[in-house]
């Protein structure tokens, strides 16, 4: 697989820090036959968690939330990388941000065991332009 770089956009939603709000979200965006690119999850207190989810489609993610009442806030522009999982493939994409002087605030990224890898990487917003021209978005 080449690398694949793309623009994306994620929403966040808070959830109580409690077993089965995750499951209850995810079983949800199941239902509603939301299909997700990722989701990550970060503690944002003592009681709440931060869900950040990228939807494969932003409308239907929206328009369904809607329907059964899940707050989402959004839509907040990323950059999604998949390839190849090869020494150095980070290093790439990032040695091309570092030229264009753009700073990566945020990013999460893992192998999938079988030789490929994703990176979510989040810019803010007023260098989101111009990381997404560096890298050929």
């Amino acid at each position: 697989m080449a690398t694949n770089i793309r623009r994306v956009d994620y929403f966040y939603t808070t959830i109580k820090d409690q077993p089965g709000e995750a499951y209850k979200v995810l079983s949800n965006l199941q239902q509603l036959g939301i299909n997700l690119l990722a989701i990550t999850a970060v503690p944002t207190g003592p009681d709440n968690t931060q869900l950040t989810i990228i939807p494969e489609e932003n409308i239907m993610l929206t328009s369904e939330a809607k329907k059964v009442g899940m707050k989402l806030d959004g839509p907040h522009h990323a950059i999604l990388v998949q390839g190849d999982d090869e020494l150095g493939a980070l290093a790439t994409i990032h040695s091309k941000l570092y030229e264009a002087r753009v700073n990566v605030y945020a990013s999460s990224g893992i192998t999938d065991g079988k030789g490929g890898y994703g990176y979510i990487l989040y810019i803010r917003p007023d260098q989101f332009e111009h990381a997404a021209n560096a890298l050929g978005v």
